[in-house]
């Protein structure tokens, strides 16, 4: 990428996920640091399930070829999530996270869903600061719990 181009510059292709995109997801998430993939949920196979059961509502964005952002985003009939919202590094700050982000919004909103909600590590300060930057709510009225179902699901987070 060039340094110091403009958000109009980039024609960057936001369009939903697919199964064949996994292998260039997965690596774009290898590049991130502090990112946290699960040994079941986030292999090939556990994506692929996701996908298929959400098929319109995770999008990636592309630089040709060349998968620089992605977000799994699905929904339970009520309300969506956001999963492993991603931007590569050298392509941040110009606005392609936000347009990924309208684009699961729009695709959850097409299938009736009017909430949508995500999580973000508190050591995560540039998520932190993007989700704020860009409205959405912190809620400081609500407690996360999680109950593990197969121990074999494994967190490997990236230095």
């Amino acid at each position: 990428m060039v340094e110091g181009s403009c958000r109009e510059d980039l024609g960057v292709q936001i369009r939903p996920m697919t199964e064949a995109d996994y292998e260039k997801v997965y690596e774009l998430w290898m590049t991130i640091r502090g990112f946290g993939i699960r040994s079941i949920d986030d292999s090939a196979e556990g994506v692929g399930r996701f996908i298929r059961r959400n098929p319109t509502t995770s999008m990636v964005a592309l630089d040709g070829e060349k998968v620089i952002g992605a977000i799994l985003c699905g929904h339970d009939g009520r309300r969506g999530c956001f999963y492993h919202v991603c931007v590569r590094e050298d392509y941040r700050k110009h606005g392609i996270g936000k347009r990924m982000a309208v684009a699961c919004m729009r695709a959850l909103q097409e299938e009736q869903i009017n909430k949508v909600s995500l999580i973000a590590f508190k050591s995560n300060e540039v998520g932190n600061r993007f989700w704020r930057s860009v409205g959405w709510t912190f809620r400081e009225d609500l407690n996360y719990y999680d109950f593990t179902l197969n121990d074999a699901n494994i967190t490997k987070f990236n230095e």
